[in-house]
């Protein structure tokens, strides 16, 4: 039997073989979008040029100074310490008694801070809302604020001169049979007029994001609520508090982050060694062992863990508020 052949075809008429092109590189289409977003508002981005060189150059770029944390620095030295020393600075400040000290003082004030001054501006802001005449409401708003503009010093003065030994204060108590109390000398007094004059400065100023918060709360949700019979303050409570509860969460938060960092401005201020057992912190503690007695790479190990703790507050708590609230910083 013969096998079917098959014929090929005339020369000519072949199909060409497909040429391999090298495929076209696509531009990821989130760079070509930065891009392109750079080129048409570089007007605005331009701003941010200032800002973040001040963060450049006076936050990231002086961490590089905690490597004396490390390193024992000597003034005149280089100025990233002389030799290695390891842990040795850490464990001296982890057996040093007087730092336990400080660091409870700062737990102290740092916690009746956060528990008075962050809810007051919350009440605050409450209340004016309920205010309806706009005269009063300004009226108690410019009051409120004033103290935030004052300077630290002036604030820390006016506290000294009223509760002085011959001040306005004891001069009331007198009236009343009372002995005159040396508020500033007496180590029991101190966490209550620290805590009492930063909520006499901030609690006024505090209340600006809030009552901002206030004003994107839908008037349709109270409309519905009055409708279900709910009063002023079931509305408060399921309205209100609910419409501001990011802000209050933020906020929340960056306190938090801060609880370490105790105002040392005012505590500088107010404090003296009659009072150090509870108004002596960290952040004084610092100033007297790094500046005053040239212990630099101490004062370095010091604050270097206390801005650990600091860290771990802050990233402890976004992580918190992420999985109870769904709110968080990032």
């Amino acid at each position: 039997m013969s096998t079917p052949t098959t014929s090929a075809p005339p020369p000519g008429t072949q199909d060409p073989p497909p040429s391999r092109t090298p495929p076209r590189r696509t531009r990821s289409p989130s760079r070509t979008g930065w891009r392109r977003a750079l080129r048409k508002d570089w007007q605005l981005y331009s701003l941010a040029v200032l800002p973040l060189l001040f963060f450049l150059v006076f936050r990231y770029l002086p961490m590089i100074g905690n490597v004396i944390a490390f390193r024992r620095f000597e003034p005149g030295g280089s100025i990233l310490g002389e030799h290695w020393v390891g842990l040795r600075y850490v464990e001296m400040f982890l057996s040093d008694p007087t730092f336990w000290q400080v660091f409870r003082n700062t737990l102290w004030l740092g916690g009746l801070t956060l528990v008075f001054c962050f809810p007051i501006p919350i009440v605050l802001a409450l209340l004016l809302n309920e205010v309806r005449r706009r005269s009063l409401k300004r009226f108690v708003q410019s009051v409120s604020y004033l103290p935030h503009f004052l300077s630290i010093v002036i604030v820390a003065g006016i506290t000294l001169q009223m509760l002085a030994t011959d001040g306005p204060v004891n001069h009331v108590l007198g009236w009343f049979g009372h002995d005159p109390i040396r508020f500033i000398q007496e180590p029991e007094w101190f966490r209550t007029l620290y805590v009492g004059s930063e909520i006499w400065q901030t609690a006024g100023w505090g209340t600006i994001l809030y009552l901002a918060a206030l004003t994107t709360i839908d008037e349709d949700l109270y409309e519905a609520a009055r409708i279900d019979g709910a009063n002023r303050w079931q509305q408060t409570w399921h309205v209100t508090l609910p419409g501001i509860r990011p802000t209050m969460v933020t906020l929340l938060i960056l306190n938090i982050g801060t609880f370490m960092a105790v105002g040392f401005e005012k505590v500088l201020l107010l404090y003296n060694p009659l009072t150090y057992p509870t108004a002596d912190v960290i952040s004084t503690y610092l100033y007297r062992t790094g500046v005053e007695s040239n212990s630099f790479s101490y004062a370095a190990a010091i604050g270097l863990f206390e801005a650990v703790i600091g860290l771990v507050l802050i990233t402890s708590a976004n992580q918190l508020s992420r999985r109870t609230v769904g709110t968080s910083l990032w």
